[in-house]
């Protein structure tokens, strides 16, 4: 990962990227290029805390500590940042973090988020729920905000070193990493924690934060042709001038219905999160149990889906796959009501985790495929947060009172309700659909 000596040698390079990236042939190549790789461990870094601090092992922890439901998906609101990130990320698109500006600006920001990343996980494994809540929140709190500022960095970085030919296989290597991320943040503490408890889970964790450390360390800084013109907007214009230029771009009427295409995008899958791993426990599953299910099988085969939603976009483009993807990852909902209606019996948990996860692979794939379409490389930080928030922002919020629900009505009847919730996305969609700009996909159609 060698950089190039100067500005006109990378323009070079990137010129030379776009040509060779064409059709299959080229496709296949991106996913060998050290872009590609130097995402793969960067997804890595940016899954890894996930699931620790905002997510299911989180909520299973807990659990296991005795909390209530209403309890556990109230406190999941805390790692709220990862909702906000667009809120910063202007910051991050205008400055370098001065102590470490030698790596440049996307890196810096980066080594410091990882590193704090790091910090968090080791301070979280000392805590003990059960006994207080009060420091667990407070380390929450700051791990996701740190945690946020690092995933939108490493958009801004993937969006900006390599073309957008290019943008689909880096989508998938970035999404492989971090499923990796995932496996280990839930198979591997849940493993640990079942041997040798909460604490030491944690700090295994923390310690893997190691890998994207050393990653950001050797990348290449990506070239922004427009950096010098970031430095000269006014502070105002830093966080104006992004979403202005987001509505001069689309129109008003346009941008809003985009907008609210995303929010509502991800909203079925979003919405019972919180949920999912209270669920396997009052399932009859033990911690070992979800960890070899949830956390490793059923992780692989998101990593499948996640390839497969590259290789679809790269073939077909990403509008037709908005559609299917949004409908596998609602009618996914209902392969838990197998689960509900066959507690403790490990073929519906199977059964259950295979439709969940290749469905969210592929759409995850789609859906960052959609949104880096959207985004204006004056803006890449700004704008791929708020798309990326916008995307969770409904569906986590409802999550934080999913125990309510749930303790009201069923856990069946919740999945039910979780998958009508993808209606007002499909008649959106349906709206859009002669509206969205999509280059493969309109080639796909003139044939």
């Amino acid at each position: 990962m060698t950089q190039p000596t100067n500005a006109a040698e990378q323009a070079a390079e990137l010129q030379e990227e776009t040509v060779s990236y064409k059709g299959w042939r080229g496709i296949k190549k991106a996913f060998g290029t050290p872009s590609a790789l130097t995402m793969l461990f960067l997804g890595f870094g940016s899954g890894l805390p996930f699931l620790l601090i905002a997510s299911q092992t989180l909520s299973v922890r807990l659990r296991d500590d005795g909390l209530e439901l209403s309890e556990i998906g109230l406190i999941s609101l805390v790692s709220f940042f990862y909702l906000l990130k667009f809120v910063w990320a202007p910051m991050l698109d205008r400055y370098k973090f001065a102590p470490l500006g030698f790596l440049g600006r996307r890196r810096s920001w980066l080594l410091l988020s990882q590193v704090i990343v790091l910090i968090g996980l080791s301070q979280l494994a000392f805590v003990k729920p059960a006994e207080g809540v009060t420091t667990l929140v407070l380390w929450v709190l700051i791990t996701s905000f740190f945690g946020a500022t690092q995933d939108t960095v490493v958009d801004a970085y993937r969006i900006e070193i390599a073309p957008e030919s290019a943008q689909a296989a880096l989508a998938a290597t970035y999404t492989l990493g971090y499923r990796f991320g995932l496996i280990l943040a839930g198979a591997g503490a849940l493993y640990l924690a079942e041997l040798e408890g909460w604490k030491w889970a944690y700090l295994a964790m923390s310690a893997l934060m190691i890998i994207p450390i050393i990653t950001t360390m050797v990348a290449k800084e990506p070239i922004n042709p427009t950096e010098k013109v970031q430095r000269e907007i006014n502070i105002g214009e830093a966080f104006i001038e992004p979403i202005a230029s987001f509505f001069r771009t689309n129109g008003v009427l346009m941008a809003l219905a985009l907008l609210v295409f995303v929010g509502l995008y991800k909203f079925p899958d979003q919405v019972i999160g919180v949920m999912a791993g209270p669920f396997y426990l009052d399932s009859g599953f033990t911690k070992a149990d979800i960890a070899t299910v949830s956390k490793l099988f059923g992780v692989w085969f998101g990593i499948g889906g996640a390839f497969l939603g590259g290789i679809c976009v790269a073939a077909f483009g990403f509008r037709r796959m908005l559609l299917v993807a949004a409908i596998a990852v609602a009618l996914s909902n209902l392969a838990f009501i197998l689960m509900a209606n066959n507690p403790g019996q490990i073929w519906a948990f199977y059964a259950a985790l295979l439709a969940d996860n290749v469905s969210q692979g592929f759409a995850g794939v789609v859906f960052i495929a959609f949104a880096s379409s959207l985004t204006d490389r004056r803006f890449t930080a700004t704008q791929f947060a708020l798309l990326v928030s916008l995307a969770n922002l409904p569906g986590k919020f409802v999550g934080g009172v999913s125990g309510f629900i749930v303790e009201a009505t069923s856990y069946k009847m919740f999945f039910i309700m979780s998958c009508l919730t993808v209606i007002p996305a499909l008649l959106l969609l349906a709206w859009l659909w002669n509206k969205i700009h999509d280059p493969v996909g309109d080639q796909v159609s003139a044939r």
